[in-house]
């Protein structure tokens, strides 16, 4: 599997999706994808059907990133929030990503009771206890992609962010994620500045616009997040799905919509696994 690193080098910018289970990682592997996500919304959202309010657990978030990894060998940049505590927290959960296959994480600057990053309100910690959260990150792994996420751009300006990231940096970040960008031109100005690779967030509906892929790559941005698109447009067509069978007691109309069976079992290799059956059981 490419290390993150290498990845960039040969991608411009390199685009990462989102795929908030096994099944959608497969997918995006067969669409041609070369990095994928986890998402912490995603997460809460999809498998505990929780607001991303940081109520779920590391355990939450490594155990279905273990599902991902054990059956996509993309690879895989994970949410970690603000890293589920303090430094020992952190150093364990940088292990625990390491371990399940995780090849990448993000690690953001908000206080511990963390909101969406496009919501209003959220409250940055001190950038002196960011810098410790990376530290304790970079400490605690071995070739893991750390990349540090900034939501300051709410609450600060330029200069002072700016001053966060170059910490960050220093602290042995790989990479900087600017959340919540409303200017384009911001891209080019702390790519610029920092040297060092930036992550775009292209998140549906918030606050930042859903710029295309060439004008972020004239940006200078190095990596383009897509976290949840494929998570939305599931949801919205399941509840369709869900409503024309309580509202017309059939389907039928809805099926040129649907993912085959043959098509499901090409995504899965269905089968390879019914062959290896037949030959272990077969009859004599």
């Amino acid at each position: 599997m490419p290390h993150f690193s290498d990845l960039l080098r040969t991608a411009t910018p390199l685009q990462i999706v989102g795929t908030i289970n096994a099944y959608s990682a497969l997918l995006a592997k067969q669409a041609g994808h070369r990095a994928i996500y986890l998402s912490g919304a995603g997460v809460a959202n999809a498998c505990f059907g929780l607001p991303d309010l940081a109520i779920t657990t590391m355990n939450d978030v490594v155990a279905e990133a273990k599902k991902i990894c054990d059956r996509c060998d993309l690879p895989l940049l994970v949410d970690i929030d603000t890293g589920f505590g303090g430094a020992f927290n952190i150093a364990r959960t940088i292990k625990e990503m390491e371990s399940a296959g995780v090849s990448a994480v993000h690690i953001e600057d908000q206080v511990s009771a963390k909101r969406c990053g496009h919501r209003p309100n959220k409250e940055m910690v001190s950038q002196d206890e960011m810098v410790d959260r990376i530290k304790s990150a970079v400490d605690a792994k071995n070739s893991l992609y750390i990349i540090a996420r900034t939501d300051a751009l709410q609450n600060e300006t330029c200069e002072q962010v700016e001053e966060r990231c170059e910490a960050y940096l220093a602290a042995g970040a790989d990479a900087i994620f600017l959340e919540a960008v409303t200017d384009i031109s911001l891209y080019a100005r702390f790519s610029k500045k920092l040297g060092k690779p930036i992550l775009a967030n292209i998140t549906e509906f918030g606050k930042t616009p859903l710029y295309p892929l060439e004008q972020l790559a004239n940006q200078g941005v190095a990596m383009v997040l897509y976290p949840l698109s494929a998570f939305r447009a599931m949801s919205k067509a399941a509840l369709d799905i869900y409503t024309t069978l309580k509202e017309v007691g059939t389907v039928e109309s809805k099926l040129g919509a649907m993912q085959t069976r043959e098509e499901l079992y090409k995504t899965l290799d269905y089968y390879t696994y019914e062959k290896k059956l037949d030959n272990l059981f077969k009859k004599t």
